[in-house]
Order: structure tokens, then C-alpha cells, then sequence
């Protein structure tokens, strides 16, 4: 498993899981351009600025000062970075109106990336703790934002795929933040802002 983990973590696997985000972020652009131009839908553009953002700060990362090498931490989060990027436009709506849903999901997962800045990264890692911002409501304002965008989205377009990419997505979303978690509350100051910030995704809630 370690053997894995250090793996995943060498510079020609850092390239070849960047070569295969570009690769992802390439089809899922270009559908999501496309839904745009054929029907207008505004929040398609969005949602793609909110990936393309977060795909840009994954370059751009600051170096940990640890990072889990445990294999399950490394597949979760290559699993669930890369599932968004499997949803793909559909005619069918259960809630047109949710659009707005996947606007405000996108809007917030900005907000997160933000606040996050150049500490974002694809596995758990001790880098700078941030408590600012959005870091002030709940401890995964990225994730939260996940969570309502890709609700969104699946109430937008709903179609067998998507509902597939969706339950996945949700499911690794979870375990990969408590096993992120688990990782950083090795660290005290870490154990102190979850004091500080009592909610995971949803105040008062989780």
C-alpha cells in the first residue's frame, strides 16, 4: 500500500495524473461549451470556470510539509477529483430550476478555491491551515460547494450516467474527507480549528 502511495506521489506520476486532468478537462470543456452555444445555458459556463479553476491551483499548488501515503487516500482522491469531470449535459431535467442550484454551488466552490489558494491539493497533506473565509463556516467549503453543484447538476441534467457519476462522486466525497481528517488532526493546530469550527460540510448538520 505505501509502496502505492509513494508511487502516485513521484514526479512522473504528478505528470501523468496532470496529463490525464487536461485530458478530462478537455471533453468535459468542450461538451459543457457546446450545451452552452446549442441551448444557453449560462450555468454550463460556470460550472467549467469553477473545474478550470480548481484544475489551475492543482498546477500551481505550494509544497506540504507532509503528505498521507496511504494508498486508499491517494485512489479516493484521484477518484473523486476526477469525477466531476465525467458529467456530461442532458435533455432531461427533474428540476430545470436548478440550475441556480449548480450557480450558487460554483459561486461558493470559487469562494473555497479562493481562500484555499496555492494549499490546494489533490491528497491529504499538511500545507498551510487556513481559517479564513469561507474556512470560517465549515472545515470543507470546497467540498460543500461539491456537494450543491453536483446536486444541481444531477437535477439539471438528469440521466442514467450522471446519476451513476453522481452517487460515486458523493460516496468518495465523504470518505475521502474523513480520512483527510483523520490525516491532518495529527496535527494540534489542526485539532484546534476543529474545535474552533464545529461542521464538516453542512452547519448544524455534518
Amino acid at each position: 500500500m505505501h509502496t502505492l502511495a509513494t508511487l502516485c506521489h513521484s514526479r512522473h506520476a504528478s505528470l501523468f495524473t496532470s496529463i490525464a486532468m487536461a485530458c478530462l478537462w478537455t471533453f468535459f470543456a468542450s461538451a459543457h461549451v457546446v450545451g452552452f452555444l446549442q441551448g444557453g445555458d449560462w450555468s454550463y459556463l460556470l460550472f467549467c470556470a469553477a473545474e478550470t479553476l480548481a484544475a489551475l491551483f492543482f498546477i500551481v499548488r505550494s509544497a506540504p510539509v507532509s503528505v498521507s501515503t496511504d494508498a486508499g487516500d491517494w485512489l479516493l482522491a484521484i477518484g473523486a477529483t476526477f469525477a466531476p469531470f465525467l458529467l456530461s449535459p442532458a435533455d432531461m431535467a427533474i428540476w430545470p430550476g436548478a440550475r441556480y442550484l449548480l450557480a450558487l454551488g460554483s459561486l461558493l466552490q470559487i469562494a473555497g478555491l479562493l481562500s484555499l489558494n496555492r494549499s490546494f491539493g489533490l491528497v491529504a497533506a499538511q500545507r498551510e491551515i487556513k481559517t479564513g473565509g469561507a474556512y470560517r463556516v465549515v472545515r470543507h467549503p470546497l467540498y460543500a460547494s461539491y456537494l450543491i453543484s453536483l446536486s444541481g447538476y444531477l437535477l439539471a441534467n438528469t440521466s442514467p450516467v450522471n446519476g451513476v457519476v453522481y452517487v460515486l462522486a458523493m460516496l468518495m466525497l465523504v470518505a475521502r474527507l474523513l480520512r483527510e481528517e483523520r490525516f491532518l488532526s495529527t496535527d494540534v493546530r489542526y485539532r484546534v480549528y476543529m474545535r474552533q469550527v464545529k461542521y464538516r460540510l453542512l452547519p448544524f448538520i455534518f
